[in-house]
């Protein structure tokens, strides 16, 4: 069943769920692969398809990768607090507190989600790699990633775009029996049906802050 939003409510309500995650409701695998089916007609570069998708239901390893994940969380937040100085009236500055909040919300339940998912993209940029390959390399997962967050909200579901494991990525891999060498992880999805599904859309920069015409 999918929910009655436009597309405009869509693109506008998607938002990064964490307190309104319903850590007691159980996510049927057919949603979710639902999800992933409509993700897959995302773009990717060269029609390459590289991407994979490791969905993670098993107790003990969401545990272990929870533990990785507020491992290298804690210290990020700590030090995100000190460098954040937006100025007065800034938007960012008035959900600051709330979005910290929601981060170590998630960070201390991560392992009480039903499902987690990781997207995958085959192969793994050199540390040399110029600007040019990174764009290629991530633009043909990040938006089948987005597309798969859309799906969620579509059909009553909700997660959180989190990369804060991947400097532990190597460990996660290890775990999950992901190729490290070969396959470089994107993100991890905490997935999970919402408590409720009435998400407005975000205060956000006006456009005129940032919109460029010919020339920055």
């Amino acid at each position: 069943m999918t929910l009655e939003l436009s597309i405009d409510d869509l693109l506008t309500t998607t938002r990064s769920v964490r307190k309104r995650l319903d850590l007691e409701r159980p996510v049927p695998r057919d949603v979710v692969e639902e999800c992933l089916g409509l993700a897959l007609q995302a773009p990717t570069g060269g029609n390459t398809q590289g991407w994979h998708w490791v969905v993670v239901e098993d107790a003990e390893k969401k545990r272990a990768i929870a533990e990785v994940y507020g491992r290298f969380a804690d210290p990020y937040f700590a030090a995100s607090e000190q460098l954040r100085g937006w100025p007065e009236g800034d938007p960012r500055a008035a959900s600051a507190p709330k979005v910290g909040s929601s981060a170590r919300y998630l960070r201390e339940h991560l392992h009480e989600v039903p499902l987690m998912v990781i997207p995958c993209q085959w192969g793994r940029p050199g540390p040399e790699a110029s600007t040019a390959e990174h764009a290629g390399f991530w633009g043909s997962i990040l938006p089948a990633a987005w597309s798969f967050m859309l799906a969620l909200r579509s059909r009553g579901l909700g997660s959180a775009w989190t990369t804060l494991h991947l400097p532990g990525e190597q460990e996660v891999a290890e775990l999950l029996g992901i190729p490290y060498e070969k396959v470089a992880q994107a993100g991890l999805f905490p997935v999970a049906y919402t408590k409720g599904t009435d998400f407005r859309p975000a205060d956000r920069l006006p456009l005129e802050r940032v919109l460029h015409w010919d020339t920055w």
